[in-house]
């Protein structure tokens, strides 16, 4: 074998130890916490919880430097699984809210924005639980720079966009182009679901162009992201929700049973 052989082969040995290293370091973060968590959560103190949170974010901003190496694919689906643990872990969220959930999304999208079905868990989490749809919508339009109309089921997250855009921003303008692009990409494919989804979203966008009252839906979803604060215990999304639903000059109503109505105001008729 020639030297210059050699020395390329001890090259790409050398990254891909480097690689597996960062990836064993990652797990070897990870797995305590798989192992403990389920019990912990149940019996820890909420500032030993908070402390947790902390932690947690420190390890998500570490993940987000360590160069991809070939293995960035492989680096989202790490997140993901610690983002559904973080997610489903219900006695702690109870207690601390979904604050690192755009914190998950930020590293998968970076990492690998191909990956499609991690967006409806981006959309669900970021906006409805931890009640920040802007920073859901800002990571799907990061996503789409890199997605292509050919990719298949791409078109979902244009939905995902846009039903982000319609029930919790109430951008109708906005929402109609999301839609209209679903439709656009999901009509490049013959399969019935695909033209199923075309025909949906297209209606969808046609319906936002005549710029409809959205109040009825914003209502109800805001209400959803309230009701779940409030059963997780998680003040810093109820303030923040509620704070934004006064400055449009709505209302929050909570009934001593814990129901909760949000009143929006009416569309100026003017």
């Amino acid at each position: 074998m020639s030297s210059t052989f050699l020395s390329k082969l001890r090259g790409s040995l050398a990254t891909i130890i480097v690689a597996v290293l960062c990836l064993l370091a990652l797990i070897g973060l990870q797995v305590p916490q798989l192992n403990q968590i389920l019990t912990k959560s149940k019996t820890a103190s909420l500032p030993e919880l908070k402390k947790e949170v902390t932690a947690e974010k420190v390890r998500l901003e570490l993940i987000q430097k360590i160069p991809g190496l070939g293995f960035s694919n492989l680096i989202a689906d790490w997140t993901l699984l610690s983002f559904l643990q973080y997610f489903g872990d219900d006695a702690a969220r109870d207690r601390t809210g979904y604050e690192l959930s755009p914190e998950y999304f930020k590293i998968i999208v970076d990492r690998d924005p191909h990956f499609r079905k991690s967006y409806l868990f981006l959309s669900t989490s970021i906006s409805l639980f931890a009640g920040e749809p802007e920073k859901a919508i800002a990571l799907m339009e990061q996503g789409l720079k890199s997605l292509t109309p050919e990719q298949p089921e791409a078109y979902y997250v244009w939905r995902y966009k846009g039903t982000d855009e319609l029930l919790f921003l109430g951008n109708a303008q906005k929402a109609k182009i999301s839609f209209a692009k679903a439709a656009e990409w999901a009509s490049e494919f013959s399969d019935p679901e695909s033209q199923n989804i075309a025909s949906i979203s297209r209606r969808t966008a046609e319906f936002l162009a005549d710029d409809p009252d959205l109040r009825l839906a914003q209502e109800a979803a805001w209400a959803m992201v309230l009701v779940n604060a409030l059963n997780a215990n998680d003040e810093r999304t109820r303030k923040r929700v509620t704070e934004r639903i006064e400055a449009q000059g709505g209302k929050v109503i909570i009934s001593p049973k814990g129901a909760v109505i949000v009143q929006l105001p009416k569309p100026n008729s003017n």
